[in-house]
């Protein structure tokens, strides 16, 4: 990939919802970063209704868990580390 594609393909992304989450999730609350990535982790192999159930809290709150590891995964790619 040309150096300038890949520059402009990076500038698209970070201009997403998905990096913005992780972003702000990495900046506000890094004690807790290691913590959201595990669980989001687990929910991936265990599922989102078996993992709620397992925590015992609702699906809705499984499901925040997950897209915000998915966020702090997707921002820490492109950011380059967490």
């Amino acid at each position: 990939m040309r150096a300038v594609a890949k520059e402009e393909l990076i500038d698209s992304i970070s201009d997403s919802q998905l990096y913005s989450i992780g972003a702000f999730f990495c900046d506000e609350h890094p004690e807790l970063v290691e913590d959201v990535l595990e669980q989001s982790v687990e929910i991936e192999r265990d599922g989102l209704a078996r993992w709620a159930k397992k925590q015992k809290v609702d699906e809705s709150v499984a499901l925040q868990t997950l897209i915000t590891g998915l966020s702090v995964r997707f921002y820490t790619a492109l950011a380059g580390g967490a």
